[in-house]
């Protein structure tokens, strides 16, 4: 084939012209850095990275941030190939950095964000696991330390790169005007989940109720908190609730709760049986504490049956509080039957003051009174 048809301008291209040779050029490398930013974003290079302690959320930002280098790096090079040059280092249209500067901005920023979350890992891990520090108290230090560290890191790179703060004092206040309306309520929990970790009114593993939801806490990240439910359910909340609302927190400083199981027997029982039984009962479940032990309150005089109430410490509120109460009712009415004390059915008394009452039985006979 002669080499000057392949040669020989298709089109211009502002002062330049593109040949058959040059497009052949830029479709293979474009092909070529779609090819390599898909092998990135495989399966195959994420869990090679996560093997590396490389947190999930950095690796799936670092591939795709990859990727997209990939593509932009093979389709400068593509169009270079074809004919029409771009500098490498010449400044970018409207911006003072380079494509030089542009791919070390973001490799830095990405090394950033890794030394970051290694930091979170290794205080938390390794250097606070011997101090003798709470455990929760731990993870909040290590995470306001690893939100330092990347801030740090941040300005650190822009400033390395090229990017000078001062210069972004406009921007700042556009910036400030956006975060008053559309950015107020991420703001807020931002700042909300930085109170959460200094003052500590929730902890990892505690049991919770805000918002009309209950659960244990899994996470708590910079805008919003994770809470597993008895039904394996996670729930984001948002941090501010935890600031404004109402929280309750079951395993907050002392961990022992009251547990309150109201108990009707029938009339004419032995109130010192039921008592005897009842605290038999609470006592017979291993999570009930012996300190302050089980106790019984012989609470009213109801319609249908003397109503009293057992009164069981425990700590299982901050783990299966359901469990433990039907545990319990399981529990009572064993010991009651044992004891030969009934538990009875709602009960009412007729009172028929004049007319007839006619009565059918199963036999279809009738009588009359």
């Amino acid at each position: 084939m002669d080499l000057t048809l392949l040669e020989k301008p298709l089109f211009p291209v502002g002062k330049h012209h593109v040949s058959l040779l040059g497009l052949i050029a830029f479709v293979v490398l474009f092909g070529l850095g779609l090819t390599l930013a898909r092998l990135v974003q495989s399966q195959v290079i994420r869990r090679s990275l996560t093997r590396l302690k490389i947190g999930p959320n950095l690796v799936a930002i670092g591939t795709t941030i990859l990727s997209l280098a990939l593509i932009v790096f093979f389709l400068i090079t593509g169009i270079n190939a074809a004919g029409v040059p771009l500098a490498w280092s010449a400044p970018l249209p409207g911006v003072s950095l380079s494509l030089v500067q542009v791919f070390l901005l973001i490799g830095l920023l990405m090394l950033v964000f890794w030394i970051s979350s290694n930091t979170k890992r290794f205080l938390y891990t390794n250097f606070f696991a011997n101090s003798g520090l709470d455990r929760s108290l731990q993870y909040a230090i290590s995470q306001i330390i690893a939100n330092v560290v990347l801030i740090i890191g941040i300005f650190v790179v822009l400033e390395n790169t090229g990017i000078h703060l001062g210069a972004l004092t406009v921007f700042a206040g556009a910036v400030g005007v956006g975060i008053g309306f559309g950015l107020q309520n991420i703001a807020s929990n931002f700042i909300s989940g930085l109170v959460i970790l200094a003052e500590r009114p929730i902890t990892i593993g505690d049991r919770v109720e805000v918002a009309g939801i209950t659960g244990q806490v899994q996470h708590i990240r910079a805008r919003s908190t994770v809470v597993m439910t008895s039904d394996n359910i996670a729930i984001i909340i948002p941090n501010t609730k935890f600031i404004d609302s109402p929280v309750t927190n079951w395993t907050y400083g002392d961990p022992r709760v009251r547990f309150r199981l109201p108990v009707g027997v029938a009339y004419g029982s032995d109130v010192e049986a039921v008592r005897k039984a009842l605290i038999a009962a609470g006592s017979a479940h291993p999570s009930s504490l012996k300190d302050p032990p089980p106790t019984v309150f012989l609470d009213k005089f109801g319609n249908s049956s003397m109503e009293f109430e057992l009164v069981v410490w425990s700590t299982e509120m901050g783990g299966r509080p359901a469990s433990y109460r039907s545990d319990l009712n399981f529990l009572i009415e064993k010991h009651l039957r044992e004891a030969g004390i009934e538990i009875p059915n709602p009960q009412r008394d007729l009172h028929i003051r004049s007319g007839v009452l006619k009565i059918e039985q199963s036999d279809g006979s009738r009588s009359k009174s």
